[in-house]
């Protein structure tokens, strides 16, 4: 005893590996590892969880720690020791007052650190909730941490008895027995690491000029001297032009047609506004309070809604002009509603495609689509169905996919990555119509080829939905659908994520034929 016996800090990862990846697209900023801690000594390992503070063999709650850290050592009496436990076990750290994120195992181990050698452990051990909690997605993000440790395997609380050496043997025989077993039945491949991004090309023209630059005087000349008036020969060339355009823009409508007969149907609501009603009363709500500019705009819109004229009609102003009937605070907080139910309209249009390529300077539409979160809920609702109605047309859900960058308050953005949020704040509201939505997004986009990072934060986003219980069919229905497209055509995350974090698809059998075979699917995919 006059040696001392070593303290060591056993430190697990919950996450597999996984924080340290995608962490900076999920919170916005790299967390290493979701951690979870033992203290061991005496030859035992002693952690806090939901049912208490337990005694197990030294490296067999989980898979082997990542790291095993000499905190140093002890010559307090192990008899001395157990008799503080038990003083713990009894007031702070009984297993009702376990917190995940504020009053957790790495509180508890930090506490027997310094009652044995007079240290704490490692601060950035200690700082983790902070870290979370202190990012835009952290609060999102902490119930996703806690069905991680609730599915993580073993990590099942012990029940806590009287501190005898009897006791601590059958224990450790128990959890010995357990860890074999666990590990011939759950062991995991480990996670792949990502090969870099597949690069897609996005905006791939078609369209190349068609048209013949004016003829030069020599051209000219020789059309003269073959008797050819050069009206009538500049007239042909005008002619021929307009032929082969119009041919092209015939064959390219018919490739359009093929390939909307061929992709899966989006989900779009289509009888949600009746654009009518909803002109009407943005008109009235903002009569008087146009300058001469916003009025042509207004005129545009009308022409281009209700007197079915194409997207030609709107100026080059016109988005300016939305922009402030979305974000003006003078203006009645029901402009920007009715605004954003002319827009779903108007997101149903072939053509809606060429308004949307007006907003690639100022980016008006998604600026506003990036704060949803920040928005009232009547809002959010609008928009919600504005994003969801631009999977009606493919040119309008493709450019919900792309991925060129612009920066808006000091984050940079792409068009993926607001439809993504967008997507992910409507099925996570409280908003049973924003849910509604929000699957559909979630099932338009599953339909895309999406880059893996963000098929893992969507289907964090479906998991944590799925988790709580009553979720109707036609929800769960887009979501176990999802899931399996997500499953089939990114990496090994989002299996592993399905496993880790729950629930299992299985819950769900039984609801419906569709559903059953889509919890095979699924389930195929995790063994």
């Amino acid at each position: 005893m006059a040696e001392g016996d070593d303290v060591y800090l056993y430190v697990y990862d919950l996450s597999g590996g996984m924080a340290s990846r995608l962490s900076p697209v999920l919170i916005g900023k790299q967390v290493e590892g979701i951690w979870h801690t033992g203290v061991v000594t005496f030859g035992k390992e002693y952690y806090f969880g939901s049912g208490g503070i337990n005694v197990i063999v030294p490296g067999t709650l989980l898979h082997e720690p990542v790291k095993k850290i000499l905190l140093g050592k002890t010559f307090i009496p192990e008899q001395v020791f157990d008799e503080y436990l038990n003083g713990l076990a009894e007031s702070e750290f009984r297993g009702d007052h376990y917190d995940l994120l504020k009053h957790n195992c790495n509180n508890f181990s930090d506490n027997l650190s310094r009652f044995l050698v007079g240290n704490g452990i490692p601060e950035y051990i200690l700082k983790l909730p902070e870290e979370i909690l202190s990012t835009p997605f952290g609060q999102r993000f902490q119930g996703l941490i806690e069905q991680i440790s609730q599915n993580s395997p073993n990590l099942q609380p012990i029940q806590r008895r009287a501190a005898s050496p009897e006791f601590y043997q059958l224990n450790s025989d128990i959890e010995a027995a357990r860890h074999h077993s666990s590990l011939l039945r759950e062991k995991r491949n480990a996670l792949c690491e990502k090969l870099a991004k597949r690069e897609k090309k996005k905006n791939k023209k078609r369209r190349k000029e068609i048209g013949s630059e004016s003829k030069t005087s020599e051209d000219r000349r020789m059309s003269a001297e073959d008797g050819q008036p050069e009206g009538v020969a500049v007239e042909q060339l005008e002619q021929d032009a307009n032929t082969r355009l119009s041919a092209f823009d015939e064959e390219e409508r018919k490739e359009r047609e093929e390939r909307r007969r061929n992709r899966e149907p989006p989900i779009v609501f289509k009888d949600a506004v009746d654009v009518h009603i909803a002109f009407d009363t943005l008109v009235g709500l903002i009569d008087g309070k146009l300058n001469e500019e916003e009025q042509l705009s207004l005129e545009e819109l009308h022409k281009y809604m209700l007197e079915d004229e194409g997207s030609w009609a709107l100026g080059e102003s016109f988005l300016v002009f939305i922009g402030r009937l979305l974000m003006d605070k003078e203006l009645h907080e029901d402009v920007t509603v009715q605004t954003l139910h002319v827009l779903a309209a108007a997101a149903l249009k072939d053509d809606v495609i060429l308004m949307l390529h007006q907003d690639r300077k100022h980016h008006v539409l998604m600026n506003y689509a990036f704060d949803v979160d920040r928005h009232p809920v009547p809002h959010q609702r609008a928009l919600t169905l504005f994003i969801c109605n631009l999977f009606e047309n493919i040119a309008s859900s493709e450019w919900l996919m792309y991925i060129s960058e612009w920066t808006y308050n000091n984050q940079q953005l792409s068009n993926i990555r607001v439809t993504t949020k967008v997507a992910v704040n409507a099925i996570l509201s409280d908003d049973v119509e924003m849910q509604d939505r929000g699957s559909a997004i979630i099932h338009n986009l599953a339909t895309k080829e999406v880059f893996d990072d963000v098929a893992v934060e969507l289907t964090m986003a479906v998991l944590q939905f799925l988790s709580a219980d009553g979720r109707g069919e036609p929800l769960v229905f887009r979501c176990l659908k999802s899931l399996a497209q997500f499953c089939t055509a990114s990496g090994p995350d989002v299996p592993q994520l399905i496993q880790m974090i729950g629930p299992h698809p299985s819950k769900f059998k039984g609801q419906s034929q569709r559903i059953d075979e889509l919890v095979q699917q699924i389930s195929n995919r995790l063994r």
